[in-house]
């Protein structure tokens, strides 16, 4: 399991070289407010809403002060904006107040913060600091029990056997392959099986459309020739940008 685990891995890594966090942002800050944004509704919505959310409140000190019906009202695309608002609030006053209104780069600070639990703290980790982290979302946690790597369904039991498998050096962007995966070709309901590039490997082949042309049309993103999730993506991003919210 766990050679065929890393094959599946290096893989992954040829047919997604330009995997990155689906989430704009400039710095940790803003890196943190979206990911706590991102919280059950899509990356998407969360890049289309920050623009306006970070030209109004660009630092911690910023956000801290905002009036809360003014922050609820600027995050409400994103749903739950009630509960995200006071989540914001609380992160933002902790960055000023404990943190000097730095976003700490140590996973046990980070889950001291309001609204932040330890996938956000990973999220953070890998991708604004550089500190290998396993982010176990709900695309991830479906495939890697699809792919066998695991049966565990809690969330940090998915993370420690995930670890086990593979070197550390490797977590961060083994989180962004699978993630990619996921949202481009093993969807929930209806994989993408005979458009799969890693099906040969996969124990879980034919749970999906195994017909190649029927399978192709499920395809998304820029596997699909669809605009991706993130208005600003990277250089080598091979899709089109996402188009910003209307009205905005």
């Amino acid at each position: 399991m766990v050679r065929r685990a890393r094959r599946m891995n290096r893989e992954l890594a040829e047919v997604y070289p330009y995997a990155h966090p689906e989430l704009d942002f400039r710095n940790s800050f803003e890196l943190l407010v979206a990911t706590v944004l991102s919280a059950q509704t899509t990356d998407l919505r969360v890049n289309q809403t920050t623009p306006a959310l970070f030209a109004a409140y660009p630092t911690p000190e910023d956000m801290a002060a905002a009036e809360p019906e003014r922050l609820e009202e600027l995050i409400r695309p994103t749903g739950f904006f009630r509960a995200k608002a006071k989540s914001l609030l609380g992160l933002s006053t902790a960055l000023r107040d404990r943190f000097d209104g730095e976003v700490p780069g140590r996973l046990e600070d980070l889950v001291t913060l309001p609204g932040v639990g330890r996938k956000t703290a990973n999220v953070v980790l890998g991708n604004a600091f550089g500190v290998p982290g396993i982010t176990v979302d709900t695309h991830f946690g479906r495939l890697v029990r699809r792919f066998r790597w695991t049966e565990q369904q809690d969330p940090e039991k998915v993370e420690a056997e995930i670890a086990e498998i593979f070197p550390k050096s490797e977590w961060t962007m083994l989180s962004h392959r699978v993630v990619f995966h996921g949202r481009r070709v093993c969807h929930s309901r209806k994989p993408a099986c005979g458009a799969c590039p890693i099906a040969h490997d996969c124990p879980s082949y034919g749970e999906g459309e195994l017909d190649p042309e029927k399978a192709k049309k499920l395809l998304k993103y820029e596997m699909g020739g669809q605009p991706g999730q993130r208005l600003r993506p990277p250089a080598d991003y091979p899709g089109q940008p996402a188009p910003p919210l209307a009205g905005r």
